[in-house]
């Protein structure tokens, strides 16, 4: 162990003399109570720490000491359903032992040493090496299975960074502590249930693939105007109360991922309290079991040291590889990177480097590209298919898209979920903005959904043309009104407000409408906009549009006019039950073609 002398603090900066022989990134503890930091910076003999708790009473000439490893976390059973902070303490052990507020220095152990795992070794490879067979030692090999939750049964594999060799020995079945010894190599390696790995290092995966498959979240603004793939990124950006946390909830809640790793990194104590509270309350709708039983949550708020802020999405990150390996498909909520990059800021002031815009340190975007780049869909080195899909929320002051973060953000993901702030005062749920928004993965998802319903690319297209038009549409309106206008172009204003009232907004307190499967939202749009194709062929032949808005039809029993049965037919048909939308378009359609024919009739004569 090399130890040295503290010659300098300045917040969770220290200068410490006589680790020179240490290595970069190297874990430190500083002080008789063994705080936690991190090497980012040797400059000859001595090395800049980073600490990620509370250095207050720390004194000049202090010990650093360094434990000759990088920082790592701990994977293994047990993960799944337990609430850590940035360095991977479990904050339920600590909040027993300190209270509220976490004593500088206290350890807690990421995994239960005591608990017992029942491990189950693999039939085929037990039965190989009873034969006599030499297998190879290879990274990802799959030696056997931990059932770790209801949800989740994990898989026990030899680790990347195994040294080679035969395989010699495999526990049988039975209970064994996360330190246990399940293989054995010829090479004098023993590989126990749970292993260390460097969060800063990605984990290697085998190929990565193509995103060809959309992670389906029930939203239908998301899933059919912007989808994101299995193995994509996104951004999430909005100022104060536009409903940032909320998305990232909802799609955490439903989303078709297998794990959820929920990482609060920097914000407000209160909207991480609800994330703590609400999350191991709330249902599974896949299993109907707690939500937590395949859920991590990682928590780092604005009053906890801005160095745990600066690492927990790597910690967030790494844990989510660990899943994707093992042939999970991966979501990971950040909220939020803009937090984050302000402890960048912090950090590089500390550190006296030169600033760059908005005093972000010039490599900003170089960090923020090594997280983004970490998501990805692969086959892994088991010959497993997994994902890890990256969701970050961005906070930009003042809700301005042009600050560094954003933009910066902008370049290294392939979809954007603009959040809008009148939306959100129009309590227009989910607020994200049909203009400002965009997707890279519509074209890679399309034949996907196009299984579900060859018409998704039509009708999306053709409804993204159409709120564009409205737009243009509504800046004459705000000059001359409405009704200056001709009907064709009225028609355009009023299935627009349809679109927005009936498709895009969704009520999460809805029990129908809360989740909407993919074949119920495109039939939705479909519905709508062959109201308007319809409707806009009446007008042609010369039917005024209030005749057009004045049609009823049945909905739920009632006779509606049809504009209020096309927004309201979203909460009254149910996603099992997709018959009722054809019943109302046969209705919808009958209308329309006895209109449309009495008009022809008209013109003939």
């Amino acid at each position: 162990m090399i130890e040295g002398r503290v010659q300098r603090i300045s917040g969770p900066i220290i200068r410490a003399s006589g680790l020179g022989g240490a290595g970069l990134f190297d874990v430190v503890e500083v002080g008789e109570k063994r705080i936690i930091g991190e090497i980012v910076r040797l400059e000859g003999d001595e090395a800049v720490i980073q600490v990620y708790e509370d250095d207050t009473g720390l004194m000049i000439g202090a010990r650093a000491a360094s434990t000759g490893r990088p920082l790592s976390v701990l994977l293994g059973p047990g993960l799944i359903g337990t609430i850590y902070d940035g360095i991977q303490r479990p904050l339920e052990v600590l909040f027993k032992k300190s209270g509220a507020f976490m004593t500088p220095g206290e350890r807690g152990e990421p995994l239960d040493p005591a608990k017992m795992w029942r491990f189950v070794p693999d039939g085929d490879l037990a039965a190989r090496l009873a034969r006599g067979e030499k297998i190879q030692a290879k990274a990802g090999l799959v030696l056997g299975t931990v059932k770790e939750t209801e949800s989740i049964t994990s898989r026990i594999m030899v680790p990347p960074a195994v040294r080679g060799g035969d395989i010699v020995s495999l526990a049988g079945e039975g209970a064994c502590t996360i330190d246990g010894v399940i293989a054995k190599t010829d090479t004098g390696e023993d590989i126990p249930l749970a292993q260390w790995w460097p969060v800063r290092i990605p984990r290697p995966p085998g190929r990565r693939l193509s995103p060809e498959t959309p992670l389906v979240t029930g939203e239908r603004v998301i899933d059919l105007f912007f989808p994101l793939s299995k193995g994509g990124t996104a951004a999430i950006p909005g100022g104060f109360g536009t409903g940032k946390t909320m998305t990232q909830h909802a799609i955490a809640k439903w989303c078709d991922a297998d794990v959820i790793i929920y990482i609060g990194c920097g914000e407000r104590g209160n909207e991480m309290t609800d994330v703590l509270t609400e999350f191991p309350r709330l249902t599974d709708p896949r299993t109907g079991r707690s939500l937590m039983e395949r859920t991590i949550l990682i928590a780092n708020t604005s009053n906890m040291p801005v160095a745990a802020r600066e690492v927990s999405i790597y910690t967030g990150v790494t844990l989510a590889e660990f899943y994707r390996d093992m042939g999970f498909h991966v979501a990971i909520m950040a909220d939020s990177t803009s937090r984050w990059a302000e402890a960048l800021r912090e950090l590089s002031g500390r550190m006296e480097e030169m600033p760059a815009e908005e005093g972000f340190p010039a490599y900003l975007p170089t960090r923020l590209a090594e997280f983004y780049e970490r998501a990805g869909r692969v086959s892994a080195l088991s010959g497993l298919e997994g994902s890890v899909t990256i969701i970050g929320a961005v906070s930009p002051p003042g809700g301005d898209f042009s600050e560094p973060v954003t933009q910066h953000t902008k370049r290294f993901i392939r979809c954007f979920w603009a959040l809008d702030r009148d939306l959100a005062n129009a309590r227009h749920y989910p607020a994200i903005s049909w203009i400002d928004s965009y997707s890279e993965y519509a074209g890679e998802v399309k034949s996907w959904w196009e299984r579900v319903n060859p018409r998704w690319d039509a009708v999306r297209r053709q409804s993204l043309d159409l709120l564009k038009r409205e737009q243009r549409l509504s800046e004459i309106v705000r000059l001359i009104g409405p009704d200056a206008l001709p009907d064709d172009q009225r028609l355009v204003l009023l299935t627009s407000d349809i679109i927005k009232d009936g498709f895009l907004q969704q009520n999460s307190f809805d029990e129908v409408d809360m989740y909407c499967v993919p074949a119920k939202q495109v039939r939705l749009l479909e519905l709508i906009m062959e109201f308007h194709e319809r409707a806009r062929t009446c007008i042609k032949l010369g039917a005024p549009l209030s005749k057009i808005t004045g049609l009823e039809f049945a909905l739920d029993g009632k006779p509606v006019p049809v504009r209020e049965g096309l927004s309201r037919i979203k909460s009254v048909v149910k996603n099992g039950e997709l018959s009722g939308l054809d019943d109302y378009g046969r209705d919808m359609r009958r209308g329309l073609e006895e209109l449309e024919r009495s008009y022809r009739a008209r013109e003939t004569l």
